[in-house]
């Protein structure tokens, strides 16, 4: 039998997920960004009381005993936002915009931090240097200009506080637009909208207290050995107790296998580690809803044969539509939802079994179950999973989203919504004394259509790299030089701040590291992590530069030179960040002694009716309900079309990219490669190591392909493949979304693989 041929920078990678490979990644992050005092000090105030909020995850922090609270990712987010790195104006007047569109997104960032605010110079294609006074007046000018507010988009990311994100909400709303295309719109929206209709809120219900008492976790659709790392921690001490750990994934990934705490000395003594998943089933992409179709009709007949397996006083006292759910449940075939899901019907129902064995389940998920044409339906499915059993609302259960950017919950809870209620609105009104906008703005996916047809005019970005996390790039980029004016609110430069409009403006602020002074005096701003604990971060570094404001400060700046006749006293605010708190109190009552509650180490938690039982639904029931059919994405009966969805690697936080290892999966070096089931690449006469074009199968009209990446074959479940994100958003048309939350169906894209000729 011949031998496999190597593939350049690919290596099989069998050590547990965390461990020593873990702190040789931390080390060489502290290495190459920061002086190693200045990194030990920083790391060490990584979330604690007296400390700043990590800028990468949302996962909460336990006790704030523990002397390191941070991951390697979480240590790669704080070092390259600390760095000793900078990129001055004469970085601008060494490289135009259109030289530096040729760079990758990886080295744009590693530059370093912005030191001065710049606006972009069309004559000579550069970036130079602006007062921070002129660059405000640049902005008030043309948003004056502007005849329909609606014209302009004012995007939030989620690394943004509550003091910045509700500042900026109010700018919009003063100004006349409810656009606020927003980062949670590419993630989570999903249960933003799709809970609420289910159990009365868009949140998650559980606390880490929960992890400590329940009898099961169900993970779908997750990566946290990635994505949210010190989820691990937990993880880890479930799976030690002996708690089943059912994982649905169609990757196999290594921190849902094995996992070794860097903070436990045997385990690190010992070069050893703990088993997470006490199953792992790799659901087909696009199978999880069928899955868990799968599940619920397996309990259904536990209920039948033997009893027990339903919550009866449950389901009558607390809950809507249960009858219509086990219709559906009953006439859907195990044929259809083996040949959907990938899974066998065995494997579902002794899924099934353990279910209702456990009293205390959890389900917890990432975007693999939310960024589907179908995400909403597929999070109200979790949750009729957990209705069934009474699994929301007592200790140890309930449902789990996990939000990516540290603070992406909270700009959501203190008003970044695109479709403001009557509540919100009435009370703006009457703290501020103006009336705001009643009409539904535009989420992300409609602010950049709004981008494309040339409606929209400005965009304002908060943060983050919209265009470039968006789908449908060769549209989007090009759409971007016609608008007015682009205004980059940022820490580091990336992509989007190259795609300028007729007037561009990037505008440096301070970091989470850093220390906020305003009149001398320190300032606190506070985040809410992915379990609605809300609490306060102070940095501690000096500025990265002088010339460095604070985001509350610049919109608070912005909105004076954009609204001449203002109600809002901005200027205040600005000074004092406890003034923004009372009126965020005033505005969303449940943050009642905002500014009293965030001095208590490890600060509060909001109110969630669902953990006492109460449905903030217009029938008072937590619902249940259906999922038509299985398939969650567009079927076809084409053995040669796959799905495709879009991964990150270990090396990358959303679109910023650390380095180019991905090391749990074997991938070293490179980002250009598409992971491929070896049956599906023989099927496709595809040699692992081929040169090949991804084509995206959607019947649109457009072209979409990604060429000249290299076929890695890879534990996937057949008839799926996966690819690095941002890289193959090109292949995700911008129209292909969930159509009730508007996020991309970046997990389930049509393709069709070839291998190129050699040349």
């Amino acid at each position: 039998m011949p031998m496999k041929k190597p593939i350049p920078g690919i290596a099989r990678y069998d050590h547990p997920a965390g461990g020593w490979g873990a702190l040789r990644a931390t080390a060489k992050a502290v290495r190459t960004q920061m002086d190693a005092s200045d990194a030990a000090l920083t790391l060490l105030r990584t979330n604690k009381p007296a400390g700043f909020d990590c800028p990468g995850c949302a996962w909460p922090d336990k006790e704030h005993t523990s002397t390191f609270q941070f991951c390697e990712n979480g240590a790669k987010a704080v070092t390259w936002e600390a760095t000793k790195r900078r990129v001055p104006p004469e970085f601008f007047a060494e490289h135009s915009v259109s030289d530096l569109l040729g760079w990758s997104d990886h080295d744009l960032e590693a530059q370093g931090r912005l030191t001065h605010p710049m606006r972009y110079d069309a004559q000579t294609d550069r970036y130079l240097p602006v007062s921070w006074e002129e660059a405000h007046a640049i902005t008030g000018r043309i948003l004056q200009a502007q005849s329909d507010p609606n014209a302009v988009e004012f995007y939030t990311s989620g690394r943004a506080s509550n003091e910045a994100a509700f500042l900026f909400q109010l700018f919009a709303r003063e100004y006349g637009t409810n656009n606020f295309p927003d980062c949670s719109n590419m993630c989570h929206e999903a249960t933003s909208v799709g809970l609420p209709h289910s159990i009365g809120i868009g949140k998650g219900t559980v606390s880490l207290k929960d992890f400590d008492d329940c009898e099961m976790i169900i993970a779908m659709g997750h990566n946290p050995g990635t994505n949210h790392p010190r989820m691990m921690g937990t993880l880890h001490e479930v799976a030690r107790r002996g708690v089943p750990i059912v994982v649905f994934n169609p990757l196999k990934e290594r921190a849902l296998e094995r996992f070794a705490d860097p903070q436990n000395p045997v385990e690190m003594a010992t070069f050893s580690g703990t088993d997470i998943a006490s199953t792992y089933h790799q659901v087909k992409v696009g199978g999880d809803a069928a899955a868990l179709k799968g599940i619920m009709k397996a309990v259904l007949e536990i209920e039948a044969s033997r009893g027990g397996a339903l919550d009866q006083a449950f389901i009558a006292e607390h809950t809507n539509g249960f009858a219509a759910l086990k219709a559906d449940l009953e006439a859907t075939g195990w044929d259809a939802i083996e040949a959907q899901s990938g899974l066998g019907a065995e494997a579902l129902r002794r899924v099934a079994e353990a279910y209702v064995k456990s009293s205390a389940t959890i389900i917890t998920y990432g975007m693999g179950m939310t960024q589907h044409a179908t995400g909403t339906s597929n999070v109200q499915q979790m949750a009729n999973l957990l209705l069934m059993r009474g699994n929301i609302g007592k200790p140890g259960a309930g449902i789990c989203p996990l939000r990516g950017h540290s603070n992406v919950q909270g700009d959501r809870t203190v008003g970044i919504t695109e479709k403001p209620g009557p509540v919100l609105l009435k009370r703006i009104e009457e703290t501020f004394g103006f009336t705001p906008p009643a009409a539904h703005g535009h989420d992300a996916v409609a602010s950049v259509k709004a981008i494309v047809a040339g409606t929209a005019r400005v965009l304002i970005s908060l943060g983050g790299n919209l265009i470039v996390a968006m789908p449908d790039r060769e549209q989007t980029y090009e759409a971007m030089k016609d608008l007015d004016l682009t205004v980059s609110v940022a820490t580091k430069l990336n992509r989007s701040h190259l795609l300028v409009g007729r007037e561009a403006l990037l505008l440096p602020c301070l970091g989470r590291t850093e220390e906020d002074l305003q009149n001398g005096v320190p300032q606190v701003v506070t985040v809410e992590d992915s379990m609605s604990m809300v609490h306060a971060s102070r940095g501690k570094l000096p500025p990265a530069s002088e010339h460095l404001r604070s985001e509350p400060v610049i919109v608070a700046e912005m909105a004076r030179a954009a609204l001449p006749a203002t109600r809002v006293d901005w200027a205040a605010m600005a000074a004092d960040y406890d003034l923004i708190r009372d009126k965020i109190e005033a505005v969303f009552p449940d943050f009642k002694d905002f500014n009293a509650r965030i001095k208590v180490p490890g600060g509060f938690r909001l109110p969630l009716a669902p953990t006492q039982r109460i449905w903030n639904t217009p029938s008072g029931k937590a619902e249940f309900l259906l999922f038509k059919g299985l398939a969650e994405d567009p079927e076809t009966t084409d053995p040669s079309v796959l799905k495709l969805t879009t991964l990150r690697s270990h090396d990358q936080y959303n679109t910023t990219i650390y380095g180019l290892d991905d090391r749990y999966r074997g991938v070293f070096g490179r980002r250009d490669v598409v992971l491929v089931n070896p049956e599906d690449l023989a099927a496709q006469g595809i040699e692992p190591g081929d040169k090949i074009e991804v084509e995206t199968v959607f019947g649109d009209g457009r072209t979409r392909k990604l060429s000249g990446f290299t076929a890695v074959d890879y534990n996937i479940a057949r008839g799926s493949v996966g690819a690095y994100y941002p890289e193959a958003n090109c292949l995700v048309p911008l129209g292909y979304h969930d159509p009730d939350s508007g996020t991309p169906a970046y997990k389930s894209i049509p393709v069709r693989i070839r291998a190129l000729k050699e040349a």
